[in-house]
Formats: structure tokens, sequence, C-alpha cells
């Protein structure tokens, strides 16, 4: 069944006490579980529905939206683990299965994991694959300094963030550089820092040179907007500056001193305030 796995436009064929069966391109029946219909639904609607297979491994419509369709990649969490592979929530009533083989690490229960949705031929069944590492390619030698990208955030390490781009290629966010609060299975803008000989690339949350001073700028701009005043100045502890604004102190005391030759603020003994041009 080709629609295995997909999200599918299927008319509906025929109802019974059980549901409505929905007819597969390749001429095949597919159950629509009547806790799915409204009962306003008739013969030949088109339902946009995701087809899977059941705890008896038959093939089943629903119209929930899973989190990963067939070769898509997500951040998951498990919900359970066995000593057969681990269950792993992906928004449906049934979980996604992850055999123990296919863990590329021990997944504990809890814990989120990036997971490619895959089909077991062997069995016909979707499957969930954390060895990432089996599809991923070097990144190509026009990833280039500056250049900005869209990553998902899968795993936080003692070095930093991993990144995935484009469904295929590894990035890295150092941890001494990263000052926001950052979430598994987020995507983010990044800008690309270094390409590495192994075709990793180390990536920023910020672009380099004085864009990424002007936008630190704009922010702190937008705050004193709000706010009138802002409690920071080059003497205030890193870790205070981190949590107000999200920027390291370095970050910060560029951005003043950028706001403050543009006669945007006054730096005051205790902190900052606009400046009469900037109110």
């Amino acid at each position: 069944m080709e629609e295995l796995g997909q999200i599918s436009l299927l008319p509906i064929n025929r109802f019974t006490d059980f549901g409505a069966y929905l007819a597969t391109k390749s001429g095949e029946e597919v159950l629509l579980p009547k806790r799915y219909l409204t009962g306003n639904e008739r013969e030949g609607d088109v339902l946009s529905v995701f087809i899977y297979t059941d705890s008896e491994d038959r093939p089943v419509a629903v119209t929930d939206t899973p989190k990963a369709t067939l070769d898509q990649w997500a951040v998951l969490e498990v919900k359970e683990v066995t000593q057969i592979g681990a269950f792993l929530d992906w928004g449906l009533p049934k979980d996604l299965f992850v055999p123990k083989a296919e863990m590329g690490k021990p997944m504990q229960a809890g814990n989120k994991y990036l997971v490619k949705v895959c089909m077991d031929y062997r069995t016909n069944r979707l499957i969930g694959s954390g060895k990432y590492r089996d599809f991923f390619y070097p990144a190509p030698k026009d990833y280039e300094p500056g250049n900005e990208v869209e990553g998902l955030i899968f795993e936080k390490t003692d070095l930093g963030y991993k990144v995935l781009l484009e469904d295929r290629y590894e990035g890295l966010l150092y941890a001494n550089e990263v000052f926001q609060q950052l979430q598994l299975g987020e995507k983010k803008r990044l800008f690309v820092k270094k390409r590495r000989d192994d075709g990793k690339l180390d990536l920023q949350l910020l672009p380099t040179g004085r864009v990424k001073y002007e936008e630190g700028a704009e922010k702190i701009l937008e705050i004193l907007k709000e706010k009138g005043f802002l409690p920071l100045h080059d003497k205030s502890d890193p870790e205070e500056i981190k949590v107000l604004l999200g920027m390291s102190k370095k970050h910060f005391k560029q951005c003043i001193g950028q706001l403050y030759k543009a006669r945007e603020i006054q730096i005051l003994e205790d902190g900052i305030s606009l400046s009469k041009k900037g109110s």
C-alpha cells in the first residue's frame, strides 16, 4: 500500500458499523475507525488521513497528524523501554516502535531523541531509527561562514547542542556561545561559523560581523522603549546579562558601545536608558 506512512487524500468507499472504508490508489480499502467520523460524511467524500498499522499490524487510517511521516525526522520522547526496543510518542494512538538494534544509543523513558521514521520491509511496518549517523552526509563546501540556515536542535552534550540541517547534515552550537534557553526539537534560524574538515558545521545563533551587533543593539533598544531603563552596565555580572538579554557580556558591551556612539542611549552609573534622541 503506497499510502502507508503518508498523509493522503482518500475518498470514502463505504460505511460499516466500525467506521468508513477509504479507497486507496491501488484499489485496496483501509478502515477509518468510527471515532474519527463526525457523522456528516457521505460516500465519495475525500478525507485527509494518515495511514499506519494498528496493534495487529493491519493498515488503518486516522485523522490525527503524526509528528513525522515516512522518511521524516523528529525529536520524540520515549514513553517506555522494553527488552526488544523503545516506544516513542509521535502524536498517534499507537506509539512509534524503535527496535533495540535501531537505537544507536540506549534510550531512557522520559528523554527525547532524534528519530527517523522508516519502513521495515520485512514486516511492512513503520518503525523509528535513532541511528542518525547512518543517514548523515558531510556538508558541501558551499556552506560558508555567515550563511543563514534553519536547524533542528536534537541533542545536548557537554560540548553544546547538536543540530540537524536539511535532514542530512550535522552541525554544532557550542555551549559557551549559547546565552538563551534552547529546547530539543526546536527549529532555529542559525548561521554557519565554520565548515570543519569532516564536513560537520560549527554554528552560531547570531550573524557575524557588524550585523550581529546591530541585531543585539536593536533588541536592547526595544526593551528600553518598553521599560525606559535597564539595570545593566559594563560592570554587570555576566549571568545577569544572560538572564535579562540572552547574550554574552562581551556582546552586550559591544552593543551598548555602538548605541552610545550613535547617541541612542545614555550610560548611567546603575544602568542604561534612552537618550533624548532615542526616547
